[in-house]
């Protein structure tokens, strides 16, 4: 990649960064493409050349949420209990890593009850199921005996509840710490 290529790879790379953050603290309606490019130390017209628009730019980010969770129910594992302790080490290291990832959850979220985000922009926001994808996998869990019994889906709303709240805390608190991920797998560990 040349420097003119690596340079363009930044700056769109910079609006998704400071998109990010403006959706998840404006919304997508009280966001302008004026507060994107200030923020981004750019002009309106530099933006352009990037994205059309920043219906565009949220799309994209919805669609790198939607990547992520699909990416983390792709995780292996041996019994169910592993796929969650698993699957709750990697969110937790992702966000220690990196904040915005805290801020994607937030944002996922935004996206899939706000009533200003246009509606297939929401249609794609909404194909994050984690809840419903992990009912199966409790069941199994349940009969394998490495998962609490009780009701499959109030366990896992219970599970991913969690885990939406503790990004969203740090999201908004950025120095605070996350817990330790087995406390949380403790809500289904039998």
């Amino acid at each position: 990649m040349n420097k003119r290529e690596e340079q363009k790879e930044e700056r769109r790379n910079k609006i998704l960064e400071v998109s990010l953050n403006l959706f998840v603290e404006k919304g997508f309606a009280g966001t302008k493409i004026s507060d994107i490019s200030a923020a981004a130390n750019m002009s309106a017209g530099l933006f352009f050349h990037y994205f059309e628009s920043k219906e565009q730019v949220y799309k994209e980010l919805v669609e790198m949420g939607l990547g992520g969770t699909q990416n983390s129910m792709q995780i292996q594992f041996d019994d169910p209990i592993n796929f969650f302790e698993c699957v709750t080490d990697w969110i937790f290291s992702s966000i220690n890593l990196n904040r915005n990832v805290a801020k994607m959850f937030v944002l996922m979220a935004n996206a899939q009850i706000d009533k200003g985000t246009p509606e297939h922009i929401r249609e794609i926001a909404l194909k994050v199921n984690n809840i419903s994808e992990s009912v199966k996998l409790i069941e199994k869990g349940q009969k394998s005996g490495s998962i609490r019994q009780g009701n499959p889906i109030e366990l896992s709303i219970a599970f991913w509840c969690a885990i939406q709240g503790i990004a969203t805390f740090v999201a908004i608190n950025p120095d605070a710490p996350c817990p330790k991920a087995e406390w949380i797998v403790d809500i289904l560990r039998a």
